[in-house]
């Protein structure tokens, strides 16, 4: 999964190195360049699902945000970068980004409204390294979807089932609540959202 290199490699020299075109997602963790596993039918449902929903809401209070198809994160560390699965971005603030318009690059956390990670099979990145690079970067909301209950017990507790965890920034700081089953999902970006925690989880799943 990690394409090795030998070195580290700072942020601007993995936005060069990055290949056009490329059918494998990739970010830069602590110097290295790691290959995201691809996605699977369900996980690209669950974010799409929870894409459409926001997008809804947004048009229908007129809220100063929008969702774009693509985006790279930089954290305050010049040795990584992050492709979120849903981020939801601010139109009052994201004039004063340098590297927006031209390389859909984001480098203040007020930029941000709010960003999404559907949890796969490297859930220790979503529920360690990003949480901690996203609460630096000041990001004032943050949501881990772990619709099958796959991180590991110390974040979603035992037995382990379906979570959203959702970290909202207060004095600097992530705090932390969790939504399962048919409880209404709470959001600082997104108050009058009428969402339950199944229902988001529920968009994966097939129906024949």
């Amino acid at each position: 999964m990690i394409q090795a290199l030998p070195k580290p490699i700072t942020f601007d020299e993995f936005v060069v190195w990055y290949p056009e075109n490329s059918e494998h997602r990739y970010e830069l963790h602590n110097g290295l360049i790691v290959e995201m596993p691809k996605p699977t039918g369900e996980h690209s449902r669950v974010a799409g699902f929870v894409a459409v929903k926001l997008g809804i809401e947004i048009e229908r209070l007129n809220l100063p945000y929008f969702i774009p198809k693509e985006c790279v994160i930089k954290p305050r560390r010049d040795e990584s970068e992050y492709e979120p699965d849903v981020i939801v971005l601010d139109e009052r603030t994201i004039e004063d980004e340098p590297r927006w318009e031209r390389e859909s690059i984001i480098t203040k956390g007020n930029s941000v409204a709010l960003v999404i990670e559907v949890v796969s099979s490297n859930w220790s990145d979503d529920y360690a390294l990003k949480l901690e690079e996203y609460e630096a970067l000041g990001i004032p909301e943050y949501w881990i979807v772990d619709y099958l209950g796959l991180g590991g017990r110390c974040y979603i507790d035992s037995p382990k089932q379906p979570t959203l965890s959702v970290y909202q920034l207060i004095d600097g700081e992530y705090q932390e609540k969790q939504f399962r089953e048919s409880d209404r999902i709470e959001s600082l970006a997104f108050p009058q959202l009428n969402l339950t925690a199944s229902q988001m989880f529920s968009a994966g799943r097939v129906v024949r």
